[in-house]
């Protein structure tokens, strides 16, 4: 039995304003919303940059993958923290019921809208460059997206007027 897709999953990297434009799709949509690095820190009770700080990037990748397994809700914005492209079961999972959008930003524009990048808890190797990262999982969000957006020039307005377009010229929604 084929289960109709619901949620609607951000993918992208650190920067490329999945939170934000999740807070507004939710809002168009009438959907509730959820962040999977808010949900991480409030079942862990620390921020993830603690949790890279004192276990490393690899724990807080196994607990986004837990997490990211757990989830079980419809009608739903979700978005993802940058490394979720990591774990190919929670991305099938998340796949199942949802549409997996990939946000995608060019370096330059990302390099500039992220200025906290040693601090900002991101599930990285020690001394990997933004540049690194950013080779490193692109082809990730690839791999899994059902959608990309170009959202380098974009406002977040425009980004989720370009996936509601999509979702009803697929009928989708």
């Amino acid at each position: 039995m084929k289960h109709k897709k619901t949620n609607i999953v951000l993918i992208g990297m650190p920067g490329s304003g999945k939170s934000t434009v999740g807070v507004i799709l939710a809002k168009m949509l009438a959907k509730s919303y959820l962040d999977t690095d808010i949900l991480i820190q409030n079942l862990e009770n620390r921020t993830l940059q603690d949790i890279v700080d004192r276990e490393g990037h690899m724990v807080l990748r196994a607990i986004e993958e837990r997490t990211l397994l757990s989830i079980t809700c419809n009608d739903h914005i979700i978005a993802t923290g940058g490394s979720a492209a990591y774990s190919e079961p929670a991305m099938k999972h998340l796949k199942q019921h949802g549409i997996i959008v990939f946000l995608h930003a060019d370096l330059p524009t990302l390099q500039a809208r992220v200025r906290n990048y040693d601090t900002r808890g991101l599930a990285k190797r020690p001394n990997q460059s933004f540049q690194d990262l950013f080779n490193e999982r692109l082809a990730l969000y690839k791999k899994y997206a059902d959608m990309t957006i170009e959202n380098s020039n974009l406002t977040q307005e425009q980004v989720c007027e370009t996936i509601i377009d999509w979702l009803q010229q697929s009928q989708i929604q």
